[in-house]
């Protein structure tokens, strides 16, 4: 099978219109991004997970020609014709944002009447990030490397900027920051997957050779598992895939419904019978249970049920993107192992760590209580559907998540794009604790840094807020640090307990010992994304730390979601608070205490964009003063994507 385009759909990708040059349109702010390379629209995609193969898209298609495209605003559907949900009744997560459901007005208004927010072409097109990878729309897919080259697969609608139509984008990089677009990878053309060609993993073997198991949605919308070689192994960028006459090669197995069977993984090899194995994952309608379900083969066309689940927990509904890794294990410590489900009901991304007995086909979690789609996330915002995939080149796993749009539907169709995907994340246990992951943004990132002011050493009383003196804020890279006054946390004697980052009121709820941290994508007077930690006492005498994210003054958009999110994170003795947050336009992914905890939210200022999107230091605590330890921020270039050359080669 060929890799093709769908008849009657644009070019991949086709590009935007210049952003304008009105004051009153554009608030009289530049766009950064407009200076260096032309801004291309990334194909929509949606990216399942599973296996060693990261394949995403983006653009910028230096010294060529391609028509414009506008952004209509005039033509933006009412919101009745656009706030539905697309894809749940085809058996996979449906990709609306849910400000419908939670705003209120499916079919009633907000806003500007019943039709939204009245979003301008500026503001829509600031949205677009620059150093992110963004395809288009929905959820993403398996990573993996090969001949060096990283490779993202996406699931991609070609059709628009909903749920549907779902094909294989494809893109490669060397570096994991700078891609490079190719032709569509896999299209729905056989009965098995003419619904939808969705998650796939890849699985590379000892000889460099590799496959990839996918799931396809059939003439009938059942879900079977099927599989894809290369046409060409020894074609590094993978361009042409064939799949197999044997597929499907997995039905679901009694008992399994016909929906809820999909996203196997990547295959390991187990020594003691010389097969291999994976896993996908399902529910269980008894007592409402997620499940892992394990398959052994020995040539990926003919399957066996190992019998029993890997692991079962009653009540999480079910488990979809399984991913199921080794971590740990370095000088001498005992290895872990790490399950993953995306929850079908919550949409949030769980794990848990655990010790996995082959033999007895089981993984039994460290911690009951932390058990797996009830205790640990990956990431406490806006993250789901992510993968991870070994990367031989600099011996780590790297993880990717889907960050969906959090506004309106009728605002993305009139975007012509939606969702995106978080920066590319090195995952490993934290041996200080044992009990949680450490994820932090690849090295690669860092070479976007194109100016770093350091301001550190401030000291900021409580109940202040200190301006950042930055040229720029719409993309920026911050690490900072932060002490408590120790005479102040030494004197309090008063507990503090039952805080709740997504309860207890955000960033204007005061404490004692906060919240305080960073303020960005703020105008100074309406508009403003809170970064910040909560210190809490308890009756103990212990303390207590939070990491949240308050969107609440994200926006003055009312057909968005805005939320506060987070949750406690370990700090050590001795530890200074630190975090780092990275800014790119509508998302803003943080990293506290060296990433032990982790939260992204999608943001769509009104006001606080270009020019007039500002950055601040504040502690709102009603007492004592916090020291800014280490503040360096780093204004950062965009990634600037392109089409494939054949001078790349």
């Amino acid at each position: 099978m060929e890799s093709r385009a769908i008849p009657g759909t644009p070019p991949l990708p086709y590009a935007y219109e210049p952003l304008p040059h009105s004051s009153d349109d554009a608030h009289g702010h530049d766009d950064r991004r407009s200076a260096g390379g032309v801004r291309w629209r990334a194909c929509a995609a949606v990216l399942a997970a599973s296996a060693l193969v990261v394949f995403v898209v983006a653009s910028t298609l230096a010294g060529s020609r391609v028509d414009r495209v506008a952004v209509d605003v005039a033509a933006m559907p009412a919101l009745s014709e656009t706030a539905r949900s697309r894809g749940r009744d085809a058996g996979v997560s449906e990709k609306t944002s849910g400000a419908a459901e939670e705003m209120g007005f499916l079919g009633a208004g907000a806003g500007a009447g019943a039709d939204g927010f009245p979003w301008s072409n500026a503001m829509l097109q600031w949205q677009r990030t620059g150093f992110h990878f963004q395809p288009e729309m929905n959820w993403m897919n398996g990573p993996v490397y090969y001949r060096g080259w990283y490779h993202l697969f996406y699931q991609y609608n070609p059709k628009g900027a909903v749920w549907g139509n779902i094909a294989w984008g494809h893109a490669v990089s060397r570096d994991l920051v700078h891609w490079r677009h190719l032709p569509l990878a896999m299209v729905p053309d056989q009965w098995y997957d003419i619904n939808g060609v969705w998650t796939g993993s890849a699985t590379v073997f000892p000889d460099g050779t590799l496959n990839m198991l996918y799931t396809g949605s059939t003439n009938a919308s059942v879900q079977v598992q099927c599989l894809a070689v290369p046409e060409d192994p020894n074609d590094s960028l993978l361009r042409n895939w064939t799949k197999h006459e044997a597929n499907p090669v997995l039905l679901p197995p009694p008992g399994i419904g016909d929906k809820d069977f999909r996203d196997p993984t990547t295959a390991w090899f187990d020594e003691s019978d010389q097969t291999w194995r994976t896993v996908i994952g399902s529910k269980d309608n008894n007592g409402h249970a997620g499940i892992a379900m394990v398959y052994k083969t020995k040539d990926f066309l003919n399957y066996e049920l190992i019998p029993g689940y890997l692991h079962r927990v009653g009540g999480t509904g079910m488990w979809e993107c399984i991913d199921f890794y080794p971590v740990g294990g370095k000088n001498g410590s005992e290895e872990l192992y790490v399950i993953k489900e995306s929850s079908d009901d919550d949409r949030h991304d769980w794990y848990t760590l655990g010790k996995y007995d082959a033999a007895a086909n089981t993984f039994t979690a460290a911690d009951p209580e932390n058990d797996l789609g009830i205790g640990l996330r990956y990431d406490w915002g806006k993250f789901y559907a992510s993968k991870t995939f070994y990367d031989p080149a600099k011996k780590r796993r790297v993880l990717w998540g889907w960050i969906g749009e959090t506004d309106s539907e009728r605002a993305d169709v009139a975007k012509g794009w939606a969702s995106l995907m978080s920066i590319p994340r090195t995952v490993e246990l934290d041996e200080k604790t044992r009990t949680n992951l450490i994820q932090w943004p690849v090295e690669e990132i860092e070479t976007l840094r194109i100016k770093s002011t350091d301001l550190g050493g401030i000291t900021i009383d409580h109940g202040s807020v200190y301006p950042l003196p930055l040229h720029r804020a719409t993309q920026l890279d911050i690490e900072a640090s932060f002490r408590l006054d120790a005479a102040t946390v030494a004197a309090l004697n008063e507990a503090d307990v039952g805080y709740n980052c997504s309860t207890s009121g955000g960033s204007t709820n005061r404490g004692a010992l906060g919240p305080f941290g960073i303020l960005v994508l703020a105008d100074g007077k309406a508009e403003q994304t809170a970064v910040y930690f909560y210190v809490s006492k308890g009756f103990d005498g212990a303390l207590e730390t939070h990491f949240c994210h308050d969107e609440s003054r994200s926006t003055l958009a009312k057909d968005v979601v805005k939320r506060v999110v987070g949750y406690t994170v370990p700090v050590l003795d001795g530890e200074a608070f630190s975090v780092r947050v990275l800014v790119d336009h509508s998302i803003v992914e943080s990293f506290a205490m060296g990433g032990r905890s982790t939260a992204t939210s999608r943001v769509y200022p009104t006001e606080a964009i270009y020019g007039a999107a500002g950055a601040y230091l504040f502690n709102n605590a009603t007492g004592g003063s916090v020291t800014v330890e280490k503040l360096v921020v780093h204004e950062m270039d965009s990634s600037y994507n392109q089409i494939f050359m054949a001078d790349d080669l």
